[in-house]
């Protein structure tokens, strides 16, 4: 597990080093993406309107609706065919939080999750190996979600712990700890300082300390004021070349450059659980966000277990299925542990 971790919390610079012209190619390019926001003029344009494209006019999506389901069907309608594929597996759960079992909302500090939804997640986690996989701080997410027999990976996977109470499914869950980034916690907090002090001024904008990694939310903040908060970020972000910035839902997350992600994160709780070179294990991972996608590509890579996505409207996804909102995400899980009652004979 250690080892695990050394391979994979190198800095991206040391790391081309070691690449096929490929592989150097696709990370400069990765790299370039994430820290488009570190360059003035033409770029920051250009950053903005992927903060548009992040946001769509959803009337223009509701054109492509149809051909999307075809491709990304949902969960509920091909709940038999994802028991079929799971057949002889062990199901491990991964949740995202915001999107996916609370519903977004303007302010994040108010993102609680439903008596109902809690009580469906307390049932799956008897029945399957469950992590919460969110952005959010692991404290703050914990604090939401309030359940000890989960697995938490917070900072996008860059602070994962085991289960407070134990759990069944693992020997001496209650000991696993992982934080890759810890070296860059006085950093985090340096730019967070920065960063709620810069954009002060800005209607709506919201600092947030994730621990490992800090959100600027944009959901309340005027779409013609977007290009200034840009701006704004970027003469924080750019006395920060170990720092990258990415985007969410309406949120920019400041991240170091590392490689770890939640993709990273499914792996090392795999791992931890025992599954890491199983055939046996068929991981479902549920998230709404452009950050879950690094999860849905590392399951499509082992071409095991499956991605689904949450989403009203189409987005580019690596995700097999989909399901719509938190409501669906209920249902789906409350079918699995009915399922799962039934084979068991509870």
């Amino acid at each position: 597990m250690v080892r695990f971790i050394e391979e994979n919390t190198k800095l991206v610079e040391k790391e081309t080093g070691n690449k096929s012209n490929n592989d150097v190619t696709t990370t400069k390019k990765k790299v370039l993406q994430d820290l488009i926001i570190n360059n003035g003029g033409g770029l920051i344009n250009s950053w903005v309107d992927s903060m548009r494209a992040c946001s769509p006019t959803h009337l223009k999506s509701l054109l492509k609706q149809s051909s999307w389901l075809t491709e990304h069907p949902s969960a509920l309608d091909m709940f038999e065919e994802i028991l079929h594929l799971s057949e002889g597996k062990q199901i491990v759960m991964f949740l995202d939080y915001d999107g996916t079992l609370s519903p977004i909302v303007d302010d994040p500090d108010r993102a609680f999750m439903s008596k109902k939804m809690r009580r469906t997640v307390r049932k799956l986690a008897n029945c399957f190996p469950t992590a919460i996989v969110s952005g959010r701080c692991r404290e703050k997410v914990y604090n939401f979600v309030k359940l000890t027999e989960l697995y938490y990976a917070g900072s996008h996977g860059m602070d994962i712990k085991g289960p407070e109470q134990g759990s069944k499914f693992e020997e001496d869950s209650k000991s696993l700890l992982c934080q890759p980034a810890t070296e860059f916690l006085p950093m985090i907090d340096e730019v967070y300082k920065k960063l709620v002090e810069k954009t002060k001024f800005t209607p709506g904008a919201q600092v947030e300390n994730n621990k490992f990694c800090v959100s600027v939310h944009f959901r309340r903040v005027d779409e013609n004021n977007w290009s200034d908060l840009a701006n704004q970020v970027r003469s924080v972000m750019k006395d920060y070349p170990k720092l990258r910035l990415t985007q969410g839902r309406k949120v920019l997350e400041v991240r170091p450059i590392i490689k770890w992600d939640k993709g990273k994160a499914l792996e090392f709780l795999l791992e931890s659980l025992g599954y890491a070179n199983c055939t046996d294990v068929f991981p479902l991972y549920i998230g709404d966000d452009r950050t879950d996608e690094d999860a849905f590509k590392i399951l499509r890579e082992r071409r095991q277990g499956l991605g689904i996505l949450v989403s009203k409207f189409p987005k580019e996804t690596s995700a097999s299925y989909s399901l719509q909102e938190p409501d669906e995400v209920m249902e789906f899980l409350q079918r699995l542990v009915e399922w799962k009652q039934l084979r068991s004979g509870a």
